[in-house]
């Protein structure tokens, strides 16, 4: 050390002085833990972490710190432990909270959000889709769904084992099938409906596109609002086991939807009564009504009889019991609701 701290001819403070150096670093003593500076200049401190992980791959920093002065009585800090399963290449696993469905693509083009401030007053003057994902016994299942914005009217849907823009397409093509087009159509920035393939369509029926500001749920906010109504009515109550299965229950809520859920929104007439939609064949066929014989008169007005009321898909939820539900050593585990 420069520093002669025995030199009584010049003091330790003017040698500083001449050396250009501050007193702070001459009287400096570094406050480290032994213990812990040990662990991490010995090789048995990784080791001990590797060996942790190898027991507990879910063990992230603060576990990693815990189980370290538990099982190996050494006190470290959480910063410490972090750099150190970073040089190792460690990182906690478990499930994420969320699958998203809006994966961006860099390539394709943006458009604007063209419904600020925008009052829609009349049907096909705005549509809208957007994709969820339906949870299966093994598996998920993605749904898109074309929306008649002021009727809440559902034009068109499709069912994918595959995040892919060929079954967004196909429901766009099916909406439009119609006859009848929007002036503008709304989805967020997924690579679905980005693609060339999906976009193309609409340039040439001259629809004008607009797409949700990133992160900005409330901006697609009546679709979003149709996913929460399919589940908590239909998907967790049927809790599908298959992709066929799903179809076949899905196609009947989406005919009682447009057809017999009445809206307080639309002055208690249903979607399909607002946007001037005519139930179609297949609507009817599987849209529940009772037999006239299962009417029953009772004075003051009619009720239906139980035979009428049975479920077109049997509920198999545990916590929405029914007649003919399945027992609950078949029901699978995970039936719970998870976010939109």
């Amino acid at each position: 050390m420069l520093i002669e701290r025995d030199n009584k001819a010049v003091p330790a403070v003017r040698q500083c002085e001449l050396l250009s150096l501050s007193r702070s670093s001459l009287y400096y003593r570094p406050h480290r833990d032994p213990t812990a500076a040990a662990f991490e200049s010995a090789s048995g401190g990784l080791n001990a972490i590797d060996w942790l992980y190898t027991q507990r791959p879910n063990l992230g920093c603060g576990g990693m710190t815990d189980a370290l002065a538990e099982q190996f009585k050494v006190q470290v800090n959480p910063k410490r432990v972090r750099r150190l399963m970073k040089t190792l290449g460690l990182q906690a696993v478990y499930p994420r909270p969320r699958r998203d469905t809006s994966q961006p693509c860099r390539e394709h083009v943006k458009y604007p959000y063209l419904l600020r401030n925008l009052e829609i007053v009349r049907p096909d003057q705005v549509w809208c889709a957007d994709i969820t994902y339906i949870r299966l016994y093994r598996g998920f299942a993605y749904l898109v769904a074309v929306m008649d914005w002021f009727s809440r009217c559902v034009l068109s849907w499709e069912l994918s084992n595959t995040m892919e823009a060929n079954f967004c397409v196909t429901a766009l093509q099916a909406a439009l099938s119609s006859g009848r087009r929007p002036a503008i159509f709304n989805t967020d920035q997924g690579s679905q409906f980005t693609s060339e393939a999906f976009t193309g369509v609409l340039g040439k029926a001259g629809i004008a596109i607009s797409m949700d500001g990133a992160g900005r749920v409330f901006d697609n906010i009546m679709v979003e609002r149709l996913w929460r109504t399919v589940k908590y009515e239909d998907v967790y109550l049927r809790d599908y086991e298959t992709p066929a299965e799903a179809r076949l229950g899905l196609e009947r809520y989406f005919a009682y939807y447009n057809h017999q859920r009445r809206h307080r929104s639309l002055g208690r007439r249903t979607p399909a009564n607002v946007y001037g939609l005519e139930a179609s064949a297949a609507d009817r066929k599987v849209l529940v009504s009772p037999e006239r014989e299962c009417i029953i008169k009772t004075g003051v007005g009619c009720s239906v009889a139980a035979v009428a009321a049975a479920a077109p898909v049997a509920l198999r939820a545990p916590f929405a019991p029914a007649a003919g539900t399945l027992p609950m050593a078949m029901v699978p585990p995970y039936s719970r609701p998870e976010s939109v």
